[in-house]
């Protein structure tokens, strides 16, 4: 998408006053000041709105949809239970976003929470019961040494 230039303060004035004079319809002026209809739409509203024909770089955009009670609720769950993941969080506040955006807010916020399920801590140690043997002894009925069923074809044809 190709970025545009926000148009200058003399521009969006001459356009206005282009309208109030009465030298054109809306579509008129789009196309004699080569801009959008929109654009034309949206300085004669902003006009009327705000009165000013400014540009508002800091209105556009995406609104947030965490908002600041939202940021209070997410350090009380986090105070009650530290090891929450994005998700519960999620669900716990109510809110319709991502789990992404409730991750940047308490990045902003210099929060921290688990980054994975519950579940049991990591350990080095055995995974499963054994004979307690160290090595060598096998099943009976197993493959031989050196081998094993996914590798082990049959004999081989002569």
């Amino acid at each position: 998408m190709k970025k545009r230039a926000t148009i200058s303060l003399d521009l969006r004035e001459r356009i206005v006053s282009s309208y109030d004079a009465g030298e054109g319809t809306r579509e008129d002026l789009a196309k004699r000041y080569r801009v959008s209809l929109g654009l034309v739409a949206k300085l004669l509203q902003q006009r009327r709105q705000t009165g000013d024909l400014r540009p508002r770089h800091r209105f556009s955009g995406r609104k947030p949809k965490l908002l600041g009670t939202h940021r209070r609720q997410l350090r009380e769950l986090l105070k009650e239970k530290p090891d929450r993941t994005l998700q519960e969080l999620q669900r716990a506040l109510g809110v319709d976003c991502t789990p992404q955006a409730i991750h940047y807010v308490l990045e902003s916020m210099g929060l921290s929470y688990k980054k994975r399920r519950s579940g049991p801590a990591n350990k080095t140690g055995r995974t499963s019961a054994g004979s307690g043997a160290s090595g060598g002894g096998g099943k009976a009925g197993s493959s031989p040494r050196g081998s094993s069923s996914s590798t082990n074809r049959g004999p081989k044809p002569t």
